[in-house]
């Protein structure tokens, strides 16, 4: 049974072009062809990433975590209450209005009480910062040496500048042995992400992650087998560089240190824009889609190939809007309509000259009317982004033109 499912698996006419078979790509003098069964050393690989990312934060993240006094927020602890602990275990850690009714009547609590329970065991199980820290710290070291060494191993090969190269020769492309390492390694990072996926910090985007993990670790495997090592580089390359400063503003922002972590997030999404957005569509699909139509006719794993690189690119574009999502929220987010009307406001009352936007800042941070006109925006969401923006320029344009 599991030889005629190989058979048909391996059938060459799925992942190769024209008339070539697997027997056309055995090793011979001199020339060394990649093959299915070197990808089981990426699992041996995933469980060592496994351990060094255990050794990493525990004797480099949490030591430097200390240097910066990087700490765990204090929660208050729920009263004890068996009843209410296993609802939160066993059915739902929101309860439906209907259901807080009935614990209601089953605890004699107030419905605030038990609403206030819920949201307190709750911030329980919320991972601490430290944790959050140690994780983005060891994404931050891998996404570097991972892209360190892809440079290496690209920036003499002439496919890097000209990716029609990619193509030369295909699928008789050698294997180098940077290229087979380069592989392992990032499949057995990107393993360990799926097997570490239960304990580490869950995120909004925890399904998003799961298929990114998947369809990136589907394309590897059949870009090894089909020999698309040479495209199947340049596009880890292509995907690291943008991780690294992610990861490290994150790093920076756990530490508190704003200016920095808010000046890499922007870079970040300059470079996540025109990597993800712009080049991996317009270069790479454009590659992987069009040049290859020129050597040889379309067949199963030309369509299958591209097909995933879509997937691929739709997780960019999904991941691009909530990134300028958060991006103008950096840019924006310190002054707003309500700052506005504040300052207007309070212009009739004779507030001191506002003679820059640091004294601006120091005003609102000062100012209670602010802040109750934030609550009051963000509860009955009547912020709109046109709002938003225009709020902010007219408020930067009072600030400088007179005194308010």
């Amino acid at each position: 049974m599991m030889q005629t499912v190989s058979e048909w698996f391996f059938w060459e006419r799925l992942w190769l072009p024209g008339d070539l078979s697997w027997s056309d790509l055995e090793d011979t003098e001199g020339r060394i062809y990649a093959k299915a069964s070197q990808l089981y050393a990426a699992l041996p690989c995933a469980l060592c990433m496994l351990l060094v990312r255990f050794v990493f934060e525990r004797f480099l993240a949490t030591p430097l975590a200390d240097v910066w006094g990087i700490r765990d927020k204090i929660r208050p602890t729920v009263e004890r209450n068996p009843l209410l602990e296993n609802y939160f275990c066993d059915q739902a850690r929101v309860p439906s209005q209907a259901d807080v009714t009935a614990l209601c009547k089953k605890t004699s609590w107030s419905e605030r009480r038990i609403q206030a329970w819920f949201r307190r065991r709750r911030n329980q199980e919320r991972p601490g910062l430290r944790k959050r820290f140690c994780e983005a710290s060891w994404r931050c070291a891998f996404y570097f040496f991972a892209f360190v060494y892809g440079v290496l191993a690209l920036y003499d090969k002439p496919w890097f500048y000209n990716l029609k190269e990619v193509w030369a020769g295909f699928p008789k492309q050698s294997m180098l042995p940077s290229q087979y390492w380069y592989y392992i390694l990032e499949m057995g990072f990107y393993i360990s992400l799926l097997l570490s996926l239960s304990f580490d910090v869950k995120r909004k985007d925890f399904k998003e992650q799961v298929i990114h993990h998947t369809a990136t670790l589907t394309l590897l495997s059949f870009s090894w087998v089909s020999n698309y090592i040479r495209i199947g580089t340049v596009v880890m390359a292509l995907h690291d560089c943008a991780d690294i400063l992610l990861e490290g503003a994150k790093v920076f922002n756990y530490a508190k240190w704003r200016k920095t972590a808010n000046t890499m997030f922007v870079v970040f999404t300059v470079l996540f824009v025109g990597t993800r957005v712009i080049i991996f569509p317009l270069w790479i699909i454009h590659c992987t889609w069009v040049y290859p139509l020129e050597r040889f006719p379309p067949f199963f794993g030309y369509y299958f190939f591209n097909v995933m690189l879509v997937v691929l690119q739709m997780l960019h574009i999904y991941w691009a809007v909530l990134i300028l999502r958060m991006f103008f929220k950096c840019i924006f987010s310190t002054v707003c309509l309500p700052v506005f009307l504040c300052v207007y406001k309070e212009k009739c009352m004779k507030t001191p000259q506002i003679l820059s936007i640091k004294h601006l800042n120091a005003w609102i941070h000062n100012n209670k009317m602010y802040h109750q006109s934030c609550s009051i925006v963000k509860k009955y969401h009547l912020l709109s982004f046109k709002h938003f923006f225009l709020s902010r320029l007219m408020l930067v344009y009072h600030a400088r033109s007179f005194t308010i």
